[in-house]
């Protein structure tokens, strides 16, 4: 079970990935093997998956986002598409959706000249691929990966060993 201070030092993490487990501590008002042990805790849970830097996409000169609904001739639920897309560089988030597409990919490119290279021989290149739909986005308000926690229940994720058996 997930407790108030788990939720405090998730907060913590959301808010600065870097933050030190010093300074979470602190925060948490735990000691720094305790604030450790918790957090050892919470990442073989799989509550924590990944922790990454966010960075600053105009000044790499990737600024260009689109979202682009995809189509396929798959059948829902077989096929290999998602995970082809998945495999693009550029696409940062997939999601297999409801409705009249198949997909919706989130991809940031340089421009509109690399994002057409993405469509055509990219996404153009999946044998199932039937349709694109492509959304530019103009000015973006907000951007995170933040969840909300103030209501949060964690429901219990067990590891999968090499075998497919749960660990």
């Amino acid at each position: 079970m997930i407790d108030k201070t788990d939720l405090q030092i998730l907060l913590a993490l959301q808010e600065d990935g870097r933050m030190s487990n010093k300074e979470i501590a602190a925060r948490v008002e735990l000691a720094p093997s305790a604030t450790s042990e918790r957090l050892k805790k919470l990442k073989e849970r799989g509550v924590i998956r990944k922790i990454e830097a966010r960075l600053n996409t105009d000044v790499l000169e990737h600024g260009l986002v689109a979202f682009i609904h995809v189509r396929t001739d798959e059948l829902p639920g077989v096929g290999d598409a998602g995970i082809e897309l998945a495999r693009i560089p550029e696409a940062q988030e997939v999601f297999n959706v409801a409705g009249e597409d198949c997909y919706l990919v989130k991809v940031r490119t340089k421009n509109t000249e690399s994002l057409s290279v993405v469509l055509r021989d990219k996404i153009g290149a999946i044998e199932s691929v039937t349709s694109t739909r492509t959304t530019i986005v103009m000015q973006s308000f907000k951007e995170t990966c933040a969840i909300p926690l103030e209501d949060c229940t964690v429901k219990e994720n067990r590891r999968q060993s090499g075998n497919g058996q749960s660990a």
